[in-house]
């Protein structure tokens, strides 16, 4: 479990820079778009190239073989390049500068955010898969919260501040796993898994059980997506807040997060992931139906608490899930179709819910997202799969889940 915490840094860094660059950096596209669907669209342009690279590097993992170990490389290379492009994205010049340091951010976190998340089933055993998950998840909800707590504090002082300090983050994580994370040593049967082996198909991994859970996959991270990116603007323009107060609000969801990360995984390994998934699905679905309704900043955090519970049920089960579905020799291959539809989730949900912000006001924010948990829910219920089952088991296996 020590090694399990060490692991955290990588996502601590992963969080914190998402978090804020999904906060900030639409106050910096507003100054030169009025239009918050090309706001949205914008802040997704960078998730194409995530796309094709995220998905493949996942897969080439599989099948590196160095004197690092099998995902350490791709660390080694892309996480210094993604702490230099954070840093400088507040000293854009100019709309052209501020794409292009988004970009250039954003392919070099691709280059290593399979790979680290591809670190933990590596080093650990199937069945402590989705408390370890709770683990790390519970280091990435501190990243968030430093974020959205201590980062807006930072941007108020100078809008460089939070961005140079995750980049010096981001550094000190890799330092971190460098030192203490050694695959050769830490991953169980390492000499075997870097074996030559033929390469894992991402069409031979598309079952049923598969389809539906990607599926699912997708409609959430349509809802989480849409409303991460587009909240502050949310706050600002439709409940009045002020920018700090909109991004601040964002550390009540994250802290909640936080908070059940570790039960959250505790209780998927005791009572099945598909039924924590369930409950933290039908859970955000009711919040993002009320959020609407309440225009008090007290109601408003209370509900976005809430949700950061539910989130965390759904968020800390499904990676677990999703590679225990497939074999040990594709974990790395399941971890890219994983960021394969996120990826396609972010790319599509905040310019189509900014497109429907242009035409019919900031209201429809929500309940396009409990519209979206809603498909979610119905994939998620036609699942039939035996969790209790090793990943090895055969297709066909009469065990299930309900």
């Amino acid at each position: 479990m020590k090694k399990t915490w060490l692991l955290g840094f990588g996502f601590f860094s992963i969080s914190i820079t998402w978090a804020l660059y999904n906060a900030f950096v639409p106050y910096f596209l507003e100054d030169y778009i009025s239009s918050v669907a090309l706001i949205g669209f914008f802040m997704t342009i960078d998730n194409y190239f995530a796309l094709f690279l995220q998905p493949w590097i996942g897969s080439r993992s599989d099948r590196t073989h160095t004197r690092f170990g099998r995902r350490m490389p791709y660390l080694l290379i892309g996480m210094p390049l993604g702490a230099l492009f954070t840093a400088i994205i507040p000293f854009h010049t100019g709309m052209a500068t501020l794409i292009l340091f988004m970009v250039l951010m954003n392919l070099a976190m691709s280059l290593y955010r399979s790979p680290t998340v591809s670190l933990m089933p590596d080093i650990t055993e199937e069945k402590r898969r989705t408390r370890a998950n709770g683990v790390i998840n519970f280091m990435g909800g501190i990243g968030s919260i430093l974020a959205f707590g201590v980062g807006s504090v930072l941007y108020k002082a100078h809008q460089s501040l939070p961005f140079i300090a995750a980049a010096g983050i981001t550094l000190v994580s890799l330092f971190i796993l460098m030192t203490f994370i050694k695959e050769k040593r830490d991953a169980p049967g390492y000499q075997a898994q870097t074996a030559a082996k033929p390469k894992v198909s991402f069409r031979s991994q598309l079952d049923r059980t598969t389809v539906l859970l990607l599926a699912a996959i997708f409609f959430w991270f349509v809802a989480y997506q849409g409303v991460e990116t587009l909240f502050t603007l949310y706050g600002k323009n439709e409940v009045g807040l002020t920018e700090s107060q909109a991004s601040f609000s964002l550390t009540f969801f994250s802290l909640a997060f936080v908070l059940f990360a570790i039960p959250s995984g505790w209780l998927g390994g005791k009572f099945g992931k598909k039924r924590m998934i369930l409950i933290g699905v039908s859970g955000l679905l009711i919040v993002f139906s009320m959020v609407p309704l309440v225009d008090s900043l007290l109601l408003l955090r209370i509900l976005l608490t809430v949700g950061g519970l539910f989130w965390a049920c759904i968020n800390i089960n499904s990676y677990p899930f999703i590679v225990s579905t497939g074999s040990e020799d594709s974990i790395g291959t399941r971890t890219g179709m994983y960021y394969l539809v996120s990826s396609l989730a972010a790319i599509s949900s905040p310019p189509l819910l900014g497109k429907l912000i242009d035409g019919m006001g900031y209201w429809i924010l929500f309940y396009c997202a409990a519209g979206s948990m809603l498909l979610a829910l119905i994939c998620v219920l036609m699942i039939r799969y035996p969790e209790t089952a090793s990943p090895s088991t055969p297709k066909g296996a009469t065990a299930d889940l309900s």
